[in-house]
C-alpha cells in the first residue's frame, strides 16, 4: 500500500468517524489551507494555482452557506449566511484582480468563525465525555 492511499484511507475513516462539529472545524482547516496556498500562488504569480485554490476555497464557503440549519438560530445563520457570501463575493475579486490582499481579508474576517467553532466543538466533546 503506497503512503498516499494509507493517507486517503485514513482521512476516510476520520471523516466516516467524526462528530458534525469536528467536521466544520476539518472544513474550516481546509478552507485556511486553501486561503494559504492561494495567497502563495498569487504572490508567485501562478495562475493556475491560484484559481484552483480560490476554487476550492469558494466552494468549502459554499457548503458551510448551504448547511446552515435555520430552524435552530435563524438570525444567526443569516448572519453568518451573509458573511460566507461576502468572503465568497471577496474570492471571486482576488481571483479576477490576482489580488492577494483580498485573499487575506477573507482569512482576517473568518478566523475568529474558527476560532469560536473549535473551542464551541471542544466544549461540547468535554461536556459529553463528563456526562
Amino acid at each position: 500500500m503506497s503512503v498516499m492511499s494509507a493517507l486517503e484511507r485514513y482521512k476516510s475513516v476520520q471523516v466516516k468517524t467524526s462528530t458534525p462539529g469536528d467536521l466544520l472545524v476539518m472544513l474550516f482547516d481546509g478552507l485556511f489551507k486553501f486561503l494559504d496556498e492561494a495567497a502563495e500562488a498569487v504572490r508567485r504569480d501562478d495562475r493556475a494555482r491560484t484559481g484552483d485554490r480560490i476554487s476550492r476555497a469558494h466552494a468549502i464557503l459554499g457548503e458551510l452557506a448551504a448547511t446552515l440549519n435555520r430552524s435552530h438560530a435563524p438570525e444567526l445563520c443569516e448572519n453568518l449566511e451573509s458573511v460566507y457570501f461576502f468572503c465568497m463575493n471577496r474570492l471571486v475579486e482576488a481571483n479576477l484582480y490576482r489580488d492577494v490582499d483580498r485573499i487575506l481579508e477573507v482569512r482576517r474576517v473568518l478566523e475568529p468563525l474558527r476560532d469560536g467553532f473549535r473551542v464551541a466543538v471542544a466544549e461540547s466533546a468535554r461536556k459529553q465525555a463528563s456526562s
